[in-house]
């Protein structure tokens, strides 16, 4: 599943053909994803876009009528094609611009969403309640530390919870917690301020360091050229479960944690 980064690329990949373009066209092929499609051509045709940006793992494609929200969802991605480009199976929705380009939208699993939102974007409900960008200074300890407080729950599932921290998948999750030397079965509210200051360090760092590579490489995501990410090489732990950890040499172990894989090691992460 597309994370953070892979949103991120996507959203530097597909920008600079979109901004500043008019929207001549929307074609829906399937409106079945994971909530239909509305009368986006209605809305959005016609319209100039002035900016794309991204909250947590949703792209917003801004025009002064109002904002299409757009989901990549499990396996969903977006290429700058052009009028001659044959259309592949999974090819949902195309939308056409003035200059001739068109973004098409691919998803094999159906996860994806488009939407449309008039209001001020930060009231959709969808957005409404999202916790703070790990990228921004409103993720700081001081921050996760007062979030944290009390909590029974396993450190690894508050920091995939987005009500917490936006954007910080599975993938990341591991791997931020492996840096910081933190078992990922610890209670949330036990993880010292020490702990918490490399945890929101290591966050940062290694999702700034995906983004700039790239984004991870993985079977269901190409950016907005096609080409797929290149930070799988740098996993220190995600997916290497009995392999043996790169800083200790010990086996690393695999467990499920809130139905998902989470790889870390016994040795290194004790605290």
């Amino acid at each position: 599943m597309p994370e953070l980064p892979e949103v991120e690329v996507t959203r530097q990949g597909v920008s600079p053909y979109l901004i500043d373009q008019e929207v001549t066209g929307l074609t829906v092929r399937n409106a079945s994803l994971r909530w239909p499609v509305p009368d986006l051509a209605q809305q959005i045709v016609g319209q100039t876009i002035r900016s794309v940006h991204r909250r947590a793992k949703y792209l917003l494609i801004d025009t002064d009528a109002g904002t299409t929200i757009v989901h990549l969802g499990m396996s969903g991605s977006l290429r700058v094609v052009t009028a001659l480009t044959p259309v592949e199976k999974h090819d949902h929705i195309d939308l056409s611009l003035a200059s001739g380009k068109i973004l098409r939208f691919n998803d094999p699993r159906r996860f994806g969403a488009w939407l449309w939102y008039e209001l001020p974007i930060d009231a959709h409900p969808l957005l409404s309640k999202l916790g703070p960008e790990p990228l921004t200074n409103a993720f700081n300890p001081s921050y996760l530390f007062e979030s944290l407080k009390g909590k029974k729950k396993a450190i690894k599932l508050c920091l995939m919870d987005n009500h917490i921290v936006v954007g910080v998948g599975n993938i990341y999750a591991n791997e931020a917690l492996f840096a910081a030397g933190i078992h990922p079965q610890m209670e949330a509210g036990k993880v010292d301020q020490e702990r918490l200051i490399i945890l929101v360090s290591e966050v940062k760092q290694i999702l700034a360091n995906a983004i700039k590579q790239g984004g991870t490489t993985l079977k269901d995501f190409t950016n907005a050229e096609g080409k797929p990410g290149y930070f799988a090489q740098k996993l220190h732990v995600y997916g290497r479960g009995g392999e043996s950890c790169t800083q200790c040499g010990n086996l690393l172990s695999e467990i499920k944690l809130g139905q998902r894989a989470t790889v870390f090691c016994g040795l290194c992460q004790t605290r």
